[in-house]
Formats: structure tokens, sequence, C-alpha cells
């Protein structure tokens, strides 16, 4: 009997990653390959990358992902995530005009206010802020500074829309969750018309737009000799990475949340209603199944042990902190000056406060359990500040990312949030896409596919003997955020 499996492809910043999973969320094969480094100097706050690497490492991916596939394989579908507020000029053979201009690319920078005074009914409806790594002001940039390019463009796309374009040879097509930072007004449904009545650019070159995990067409029989994909396996819409990050944590249904704790901090949700943050800390995407999926990123999350810990074994590290939490040390563990969420202040800066005045040098092992609870408290004030402009918190957050892998950072940080903390047994980006493609293929929507196919690894629960003496802390650390300016 053959079996039936889905594809989730991931092309991100240095590389491509490709699984094979089954109707149980099984792993069934994977292939991955890095992309080669450019030599080519770019300015300073530049990022380009050439998008045919992007293509020539799926395929080969693809290649070998084929190959180490049982005979009797069925792909039933394949969906790609990919580097959100990326964006390509390509001609109408779809060949690119441009290397790709990358999320953190901020040459555009000049023209982002000319952006925000055409968009700011469309700022104030879905509650952010266009910025240089937004997709937008990028292709104004190109309209201004490279004619010669826009003239020639017959689509602007992303990341997504390449590979996907040349699995199915239709480059017109992208889904709402990449269409966000170009402007898609994800209310309406449409692409606003200051785009081009105001900026100039052409609302013809920019492509339909779909919900992620509803079908956009097939691999076809060029693509296929390129992959060793069948000819006419479905492709459905897929997701920017930080949205199918999201949808591999498991945290699918409105209530549920996923921190992902990485370099930074990153928090994602499932809302009924669209969660509109005066103060535009949070924005959201669109959930393929109706709802909303808000979400912020703090500049605080792992990267001060990468800092001030470059040599040390952080396991031994870890053991020592379990037998010192709490340490009543307050820690703001920011790595570098600057956050922007749970509060937005650009000048915000790290510090350890200790009650007898005597705060340990950052390399002391005190000072590294208190930045373990310091990052947990960050975390609790986001849940909380999220709380207070609507968002329904369950009691239940999912935890991916490096630090999830931490058990005495799980404890510390399911004691400080008084919630259960879930790690799923895979969080791969690539999982949320192949997640989309089985919505689409077998279970008819992304919250069925995800209820059937992700596991929990591990649950851990709040502690009582710690919940205690960190609410005592968190209080105490509140008013040091306070004491500053920053809350």
């Amino acid at each position: 009997m053959s079996e039936d499996i889905v594809i989730g492809i991931d092309i991100g910043t240095q590389g491509v990653r490709v699984l094979a999973v089954d109707h149980d969320g099984r792993i069934v094969a994977s292939a991955s390959e890095k992309f080669a480094l450019s030599s080519v100097q770019l300015p300073t706050g530049w990022a380009e990358q050439d998008a045919l690497t992007w293509w020539s490492g799926a395929a080969s991916c693809l290649r070998q992902l084929t190959g180490a596939l049982p005979p009797d394989a069925n792909i039933s579908g394949i969906a790609i995530d990919a580097t959100s507020g990326t964006v390509l000029p390509i001609d109408g053979a779809g060949r690119p005009l441009h290397n790709a201009l990358m999320y953190n690319d901020a040459r555009s920078e000049p023209y982002v206010l000319a952006v925000r005074r055409s968009a700011q009914d469309l700022e104030t409806r879905l509650g952010y802020a266009f910025n240089a790594s937004f997709a937008l002001p990028k292709l104004l940039w190109l309209q201004k500074e490279r004619p010669e390019i826009a003239v020639n463009t017959r689509h602007y796309i992303h990341a997504t829309d390449f590979i996907a374009g040349r699995l199915t040879g239709d480059y017109a097509v992208t889904d709402y969750s990449n269409a966000l930072k170009t402007g898609y007004d994800l209310l309406n449904h449409e692409w606003p018309a200051f785009i081009e009545n105001e900026l100039g650019l052409e609302i013809a070159k920019l492509p339909r737009v779909v919900a992620p995990g509803k079908p956009i067409g097939a691999v076809t029989s060029r693509a296929a000799l390129e992959t060793g994909l069948q000819a006419g396996i479905p492709v459905y819409g897929g997701a920017t990475d930080g949205t199918a990050a999201q949808i591999a944590s498991g945290a699918v249904d409105p209530g549920s949340w996923n921190s992902s704790l990485g370099t930074t901090l990153v928090i994602k949700g499932i809302t009924r209603q669209l969660l509109v943050d005066p103060q535009r800390r949070v924005y959201s995407h669109r959930h393929p199944d109706g709802w909303w999926m808000p979400g912020g990123a703090s500049n605080t999350g792992s990267e001060w042990i990468r800092r001030d810990y470059p040599e040390r074994d952080i396991a031994l590290l870890d053991e020592t902190a379990a037998t010192l939490t709490p340490t009543g040390l307050i820690r703001y563990p920011l790595a570098r000056t600057g956050e922007r969420f749970p509060f937005l202040n650009s000048k915000a800066i790290g510090f350890i406060v200790a009650p007898d005045g005597h705060a340990p040098d950052p390399t002391d092992p005190r000072a590294y359990a208190a930045g373990l609870e310091g990052t947990a408290m960050v975390e609790r004030l986001a849940y909380e500040t999220l709380e207070q402009i609507g968002a329904v918190v369950g009691d239940r957050i999912y935890s991916t990312g490096g630090g999830s892998r931490s058990l005495i950072w799980l404890r510390m940080r399911a004691s400080m949030l008084n919630r259960q903390l879930v790690r799923p047994t895979s969080s791969e980006t690539a999982m949320g896409a192949a997640l989309l493609a089985a919505g689409g293929a077998w279970y008819g929507s992304l919250s069925a596919a995800s209820r059937a196919m992700i596991r929990p690894d591990l649950s851990v629960d709040p502690e009582p003997a710690l919940t205690q003496p960190y609410n005592a802390m968190y209080a105490v650390f509140c008013d040091q955020l306070r004491s500053r300016g920053y809350l």
C-alpha cells in the first residue's frame, strides 16, 4: 500500500530545508543544502541574494528527497515558506531582473516616510507601521533608483512565489502572509489604491493573493525533470517563515500562543478578532482559517548568552542555575541598545540589580541564572501586554526555538508565566509549510492538520515553590523598568 506524504520547503537566509511528512506528522525523509556565500561587497545596510541559488538549492534538495522516499510514496502536495519582506522583480518569463532585496535590506529607509504618508489609513486599520524591512518601500526604491529595472518588470514577487513559479510555471500568485509587507489590505482583501495612485507603483505588477494552504497550481513537466518530482503534484499557497514556524509549533487555534526563544524572543498567537496595538509593538497576519495571527518580537532573547559566555559550557551553567534559582537578582538581559516589544524604547539598555547593591559580574554563574530569570520576566511582561490590548492567552504556551532545549529555562519560564509550556516534537519551519500542504490536500483546514500531525515532546508545569518568589521578583523588575522610563 502506498504511503501518502506532503512536502514542506523552507527557503531560509542561509540555505534550503525540505521535509517529507506523513499523515501522523512523522518526518519520512529530509534534505538540506547551504547557499554559497556571495563574494560581492555591498554598501552597508544592503542585503541581496541571487534568486537562482534558491531554486538550485531547492531542486537539489528535492532530488535528494525523492531519491530517499519509498518507491510507492505518493506526494499529495507541496507548500513553501521563505523570509518575510524579501522582494524580487521578474520579467514575463519568470527571469529575475535584479538580485532579490532581502528582508534585512535597509536601502529603502529614505522612502519609508513617503510610504507611511500614503498608507496612513491602512496602518491605522491594521495596526502596524511600515519600515525598511517591509517590501513596499523596497519596491519604491527600485522604481526611483533602478527605473530601467522597474520598466521591464512584469511582476514583483516574494521568495516563496519564485519557487512556486519554478514548480508550477505561474509566477503571478502569492499568499496573504507574504503580501502583508507589500501593502496588501488584509481586511478588504485587495491591493489598496494608494500603491498606484500615490506611490506610482503599478498594481498590475503585483501578484494575485490567495490564503496560505489554498491550491495555486501543479508541478510542470519541466520542473519534474529538474526535481525528481512527478508532474501534476498540487502546490499550495505558502507563508512567511515566521508564520510557518508558528504553525509548526502547534499554536493554531484562538487563544493559543507560541514563544520562540532564539537570539530574540518572538511571540505569536491566534485571536478571533484583529488585535490593534496603538503603540504598534504588535502586528497581525491573517490566519488561513479566517482568524488573526498577532505577534511581537523582543530584542531580548538568548543573544546575551553568546555575548557573556562565549567559551563556557552552557549545559554546566544550566545545571548550576538550577541550584541558584530564585536568585533574588533582577536582570534585564538586553544585549544591545533598544527594545521593541513588550515596550518600545530605542535607548533601552540591559541592567542587573542586587538587593544588597552589589551586582555580580555578568560572567558569574549567579548572573547567568538571573539572565534566564530575566528573559522569563520579559516573556511574562509580553503576555501581560498582549492581554492589556485585548488578547486572550490560554493556560498553555507552545515553546520553540533553541531556548526550549534548556530544561531549567523551561521550568523557570513556566513558573514565571504560571502556565504550562509545551515543546513540540518538531518545530522546524519546513514542518509549518508541510502542514499548510496537508491542510489543503488532506484535512480541509490548517487547524485540523495541526491537531492530527503535531505531537508534544515535553510538557512543563509551573512549580509552586518557584511561582511565589518569582512573583515578588517580577514586581521589582517592573518597578525597575518604570524607574528607567521604559514602562
